[in-house]
């Protein structure tokens, strides 16, 4: 199937959406252990299932009073035994802090003693330095609740710790190991087969003077990864279709994936070799987006599964998978952030091209005022990789437009943002 007339990007991102869908594509849910889904995205809220803190505990080293010996006029106290970190203070307190004239030694993060009103940290008494049983101390009179950190201050028993949606961060995973939650739900990563090469790209570190070696291979695979895919195989192809046809078939048999993407092959020349075989097979469609670079694009049905065919040039094909690729993993599999747009002020003049959206790779800078702003980086063309690694955006320039340094455009960040929703 062909095109008459070119799809916008955003037509074409939700024709990608809606064929995933149409051939049962969607989100599936695994346990993982906790230091294990840093990066992945939960299937499910998490609930606390204890206060936070669990008791009243002690944020200095210090003393312990209870609220008679916070009002107490002689500031001359005996000091009661000592309570570590860990300990039950009930040991030594069975009855809390019961008398005006004895303070507590109490240790950072230790259980305070029924009673408690404040801690005086140890330097600021007199000693400065925790005294021995029973020595008389001298301990200034401290405002109520100071450096006392109350049971459930931070999270009560019951509420949402994390919601679904929010990707795992390693501060995730210290709060959710603050519970003793061991385990999580998370979205599964979709399974990606990738298919890169022509008779032009060599695996060999020896090239021939007309061959080069496979940029977008590898790159893929770090996109892949970077957006919550599984490399199950990469596939590198010449210009044979009968052969490209077979090793589709034995990977689609042996590695059962959820998404296939191409890279090269689907536009007009005599050796398209992906869309040679991929045309024929169902919900096939080969033709243009108007947008530039990426402008050739397909998908397909391959055993049951989407098929993504990007154009080969190196840039188009980061492009064409930032913004097809990528929201179609969030959308559909649920197993990545939804890529963000954000909106940025440009640096300088951009001309826009007729009738295609064009995306110039950016580079994000925020000033002093806290203003957003985007500068170009690297020129235009689809082949210029090597002029995009200081770029951490594709800036969005309208079709036929002739925007001024101040202008406010739309940005993509490549990297994605690490939270679905605002956390509860």
């Amino acid at each position: 199937m062909h095109d008459a007339e070119p799809f916008a990007p955003a037509e074409y991102r939700e024709h990608l959406v809606s064929l995933a869908r149409d051939l049962g594509a969607g989100p599936r849910a695994e346990r993982v252990e906790l230091a294990a889904a840093v990066g992945r995205v939960l299937a499910e809220d998490v609930v606390a299932p204890a206060d936070s803190p669990r008791f009243d505990n002690s944020q200095m080293d210090g003393y312990a009073l209870n609220a008679d010996a916070v009002g107490r006029e002689d500031r001359f106290f005996g000091a009661g035994p000592v309570v570590p970190a860990g300990t039950d203070p009930a040991k030594e307190y069975p009855l809390g802090l019961d008398r005006a004239d004895t303070v507590c030694p109490i240790m950072t993060g230790a259980k305070l003693p029924e009673g408690t009103c404040a801690v005086v940290p140890v330097e600021k008494c007199d000693p400065p330095e925790f005294a021995a049983l029973g020595a008389q101390v001298r301990v200034p009179r401290p405002p109520e609740g100071q450096f006392v950190r109350p049971a459930a201050s931070d999270l009560r028993r019951g509420e949402t710790l994390v919601s679904e949606g929010r990707t795992v961060t390693p501060q995730t995973v210290g709060a959710l190991a603050s519970q003793n939650v061991r385990s999580v739900e998370v979205w599964a990563r979709p399974r990606v087969l990738i298919c890169t090469g022509g008779e032009e790209i060599s695996q060999s570190e020896d090239l021939d003077q007309a061959q080069l070696p496979d940029a977008n291979g590898p790159m893929l695979e770090a996109l892949a990864g970077h957006h919550g895919l599984e490399v199950v195989q990469r596939i590198v192809t010449g210009d044979d279709p009968h052969d490209l046809r077979n090793r589709l078939d034995d990977a689609m048999t042996r590695r059962r994936p959820d998404l296939v993407v191409t890279s090269g092959g689907i536009s007009h020349g005599a050796f398209e070799v992906v869309r040679q075989v991929l045309e024929g097979r169902p919900r096939a469609w080969f033709g243009h987006v108007a947008q530039q670079p990426g402008g050739p694009q397909g998908c397909a049905a391959l055993a049951g599964v989407p098929v993504v065919a990007l154009p080969g040039n190196p840039v188009s094909t980061l492009v064409s998978f930032r913004l097809f690729v990528a929201p179609l993993v969030a959308q559909v599999w649920g197993a990545a952030a939804e890529p963000t747009v954000l909106a940025a002020r440009l640096s300088a003049d951009v001309e826009g091209v007729p009738a295609k959206t064009q995306f110039r790779r950016g580079r994000l800078a925020l000033g002093e005022d806290a203003t957003v702003s985007v500068e170009v980086v690297g020129g235009a063309g689809s082949h210029l990789l090597a002029q995009s690694v200081g770029a951490d955006c594709l800036i969005e320039v309208p079709p036929a437009s002739h925007l001024s340094g101040g202008d406010v455009v739309s940005v993509h960040p490549l990297a994605p943002h690490p939270h679905h929703e605002e956390q509860t």
